[in-house]
């Protein structure tokens, strides 16, 4: 069939589409190109619009203009390159050795600044709040200003408490310090001191060899009663007052006060002594006369009338560390605690002094037992094991690393036992136990390898 009568579409003759043009001449080779009538190459309708960059839609073009071909050359300048020639080097191309990738000789601070050119806007924002973020936070705690933070009555409420620590300076009335009390002194004052720069607390340290003479007996242990009252004056933005012997260390200075006591006071402490009574006092008093609190085994039930918090150890009430609270009926307690007559007439059968004396108040005085609680003694004043040790070890006294005991007496202690032993071995006790993680990984891993290779043990 030919195809020359056909009517071309292309002037001059011949057809646009190559295979209507091919010879029939008996050749058996397709020819290398195309030609069209006048002897021009023949080009695709397509292929013209595609170079011509024309799309059909003027309005609307991607070309060159997606995430990859903008960032095509900020991306692989990133890349490392291989170096060819370490590779395969010429004397030894047909055995590959060792080659190594190498990136742009860039300093470190240019990679940074190509990095944060990289960026967007929003994340560059992002990144800015949280290096703000960081910086306040170590800032804080590096700073007083946590302590100021917790110490302002309304944010930590740190002013309300006040420690008084008792002090032998000078030693006794007859009897002068060694160097075990003094160590002993001043690793009490140093914690004391370490747990109130935590909180926001105030520290009082009183000196007991400062005697206060009344008629004319020297009331040695009696002036807790005085340092209280001067304390209350000297503070009085405080509302507690919290009372330490010097032979006490607070073993866990994670815990504050809010957090352990006040802040759930009602659910820690317990106010009919029923539950813990040592001294078999009868609780509570049944005279008719009474009014229906002094009668009743709780008081008014109410955590906001409790005035006195105090433990029980085994032989009755611990005044080694021991709460009192702002208040009238505080400063009615302490004048009568103080009163001289009753010191006069009893302070020769008193073994234990104050302590005694505040035992015979509390029983003999309805209204002190309305504003009186007790908390668990391993709460705030817990025994070494040497201590109240007649019936063996006692879950209710003695301290319990397992449980993380917050505060060890060491009461008794210069009666036959070691103060400075116990005092060291506590302190270091709670030094492991609150050893932040930097801590744990130089004592417990570093020290410990040191040891292995070397035999020798190294504190870090």
């Amino acid at each position: 069939m030919s195809l020359s009568r056909s009517p071309s579409p292309v002037p001059g003759g011949g057809w646009s589409s190559p295979g209507l043009n091919i010879s029939t001449s008996g050749r058996s080779s397709p020819t290398r190109g195309y030609s069209g009538a006048n002897g021009t190459p023949v080009m695709w309708e397509s292929a013209r619009q595609k170079r011509a960059g024309d799309s059909g839609y003027p309005s609307f073009s991607t070309q060159n203009k997606g995430f990859f071909t903008r960032h095509m050359r900020r991306l692989s300048s990133s890349l490392p390159r291989f170096n060819a020639g370490s590779f395969y080097p010429d004397e030894k191309k047909d055995k590959p050795s060792t080659g190594s990738w190498s990136g742009p000789n860039v300093p470190l601070l240019g990679r940074l600044r190509g990095i944060m050119a990289r960026m967007g806007r929003k994340m560059k924002i992002r990144l800015m709040i949280l290096l703000l973020f960081i910086l306040s936070i170590i800032l804080f705690y590096s700073t007083p200003l946590v302590y100021y933070w917790r110490r302002t009555s309304w944010l930590g409420g740190g002013e309300k408490f006040v420690i008084i620590l008792a002090a032998n300076v000078g030693g006794g009335v007859m009897e002068w310090k060694g160097a075990r009390e003094w160590a002993i002194e001043r690793d009490s004052v140093r914690n004391k001191k370490k747990y109130v720069g935590t909180w926001g607390y105030d520290l009082e340290i009183v000196d007991m060899s400062t005697k206060k003479r009344y008629a004319h007996e020297w009331r040695e242990s009696w002036e807790k009663v005085d340092f209280i009252r001067s304390s209350l004056r000297k503070y009085p933005k405080a509302e507690w007052i919290w009372w330490l012997d010097l032979n006490t260390f607070i073993m866990e200075p994670n815990y504050s006060l809010q957090d352990h006591i006040f802040s759930n006071l009602e659910k820690h402490v317990y106010r009919d002594i029923n539950e813990y009574n040592p001294l078999n006092i009868t609780h509570p008093i049944s005279d008719p006369f009474l009014d229906a609190e002094s009668r009743s085994p709780v008081g008014d039930g109410n955590p906001n009338s409790i005035n006195l918090i105090l433990s029980q150890d085994c032989s009755g009430f611990n005044l080694g560390s021991f709460f009192v609270r702002r208040s009238p009926w505080i400063d009615r307690l302490l004048d009568v605690w103080w009163d001289p007559v009753a010191y006069e007439q009893k302070h020769m059968e008193w073994e234990h002094k104050e302590q005694d004396a505040l035992e015979q108040l509390y029983t003999t005085q309805p209204w002190i037992r309305k504003h009186t609680a007790f908390l668990p003694q391993r709460m705030i004043n817990s025994f070494p094991t040497g201590a109240c040790s007649e019936n063996g070890n006692d879950t209710r006294i003695h301290y319990d690393k397992k449980d993380r005991d917050f505060l060890v007496n060491m009461a008794g202690c210069e009666w036959g036992r070691d103060c400075w032993g116990e005092m060291y071995s506590f302190r270091e006790l709670s030094y492991y136990l609150n050893r932040n993680p930097w801590e744990r990984f130089k004592e417990d891993l570093v020290a410990v390898i040191w040891y292995k290779l070397t035999g020798r043990k190294v504190k870090l």
